[in-house]
């Protein structure tokens, strides 16, 4: 068998997909194991998840940082006009404006990320519930000399439908008669990288917002190890389809 793969997680509350990630890796439905296990938040219940299985883990805070990035190390290496060319965060009349502070001070605290996750070795890294949104300085730091992009995110949503903070409520907030959960490769922009893999959801007449979030979830906990599975086989790729990098999955 091949070495299995080596994956980070990052999480800000609760880690149900963490919880999934780790099942599915425990019971050898896919060839990977935990490495780490990094939070923005203390004491949430995703760290107790990780203890309970003997992971390592720690707890980097973004919110001292971003309220006073002086008291911290700059972050090594930023090119910030680069990480500002690259970012698809912020458009129209002010976008450098908003753009220049919104970097510089994210990638103070991407710096410290990185040094925390930088005494493990991971492979992948994927994001389970991970409420922050990278700027280009962590992601080209993380994909650098790799072919195939290292980190993963999931979105309660049918991307590129609803991108955001809230999929779940927008689904049915706009009276969607199907929605669903999006698994793809982190980019610099807000939940538009290469899609992995998706999994759908009727919603039928008298849904509630909260049955839609629960149906959503169980599809979530399937389709989060899938995704990693495919990644540890081998068995995806990027290619060019006109302007847009898609994901090939191979058999």
């Amino acid at each position: 068998m091949a070495e299995k793969l080596k994956i980070g997680a990052l999480i800000s509350g609760g880690g149900t997909n963490l919880q999934a990630i780790i099942d599915a890796c425990e019971a050898g439905e896919i060839n990977a194991e935990i490495a780490f296990v990094g939070s923005d938040h203390p004491g949430v219940k995703g760290l107790d998840r990780a203890a309970k299985h003997g992971i390592p883990s720690f707890v980097m805070e973004y919110g001292p940082i971003l309220k006073n990035p002086e008291d911290y190390p700059a972050a090594p290496g930023l090119d910030l006009d680069d990480v500002i060319s690259k970012q698809h965060l912020f458009y129209g009349e002010g976008a450098l404006e908003r753009a220049e502070p919104y970097c510089a001070v994210r990638a103070v605290a991407e710096a410290q990320l990185l040094k925390e996750m930088d005494k493990f070795e991971y492979d992948v890294l994927v994001l389970a519930g991970f409420m922050r949104i990278f700027t280009p300085y962590i992601i080209d730091k993380i994909n650098k000399g790799h072919d195939l992009p290292r980190i993963m995110n999931i979105h309660p949503a049918l991307l590129p439908a609803f991108p955001g903070v809230d999929g779940y409520g927008d689904t049915f907030k706009y009276g969607c008669k199907v929605g669903g959960c999006t698994v793809h490769f982190v980019d610099y922009g807000e939940d538009s990288g290469p899609i992995i893999g998706q999994k759908a959801y009727t919603i039928d007449p008298g849904d509630t917002e909260e049955d839609i979030r629960k149906k959503g979830l169980e599809l979530e906990w399937r389709l989060y190890p899938e995704c990693i599975g495919l990644y540890a086989d081998g068995r995806l790729s990027l290619t060019k389809r006109g302007r847009r990098t898609v994901v090939e999955v191979s058999k």
